[in-house]
């Protein structure tokens, strides 16, 4: 859990810096984060985050916020454990086949 929080603060990070440069440049013209290319190079880092996510065989639900999944079996039950951005430790699961609206705390 360490490693995933890390990324998702990085990752919390980088979507918000996106968010501003972007909403800097479409209103404004300008934006103190830069132009063009550090939007690409924002969106590049993004891309690097998830992709370690992704390595890591944990599941991307949602970025904003960011919602990530990690395949399990709990009672021999084909589960997600489930953690949500601004959450500090893994506390949540639902069945496989129900998703987020299935939410339940571990036991």
């Amino acid at each position: 859990m360490p490693a995933v929080l890390e990324h998702a603060r990085a990752f919390v990070v980088v979507r918000a810096d996106l968010a501003e440069l972007t909403h800097d440049l479409r209103y404004a013209g300008a934006s103190p984060l830069g132009g063009l290319p550090e939007a690409k190079a924002l969106e590049a880092r993004m891309d690097e985050i998830l992709s370690w996510f992704d390595a890591e065989e944990i599941e991307i639900k949602g970025v904003a916020p960011l919602l990530v999944d990690f395949p399990a079996v709990l009672g021999g039950v084909s589960v997600r454990l489930c953690w949500l951005e601004g959450e500090t430790a893994l506390g949540w699961y639902h069945r496989s086949d129900l998703g987020f609206p299935g939410r339940r705390p571990l036991p």
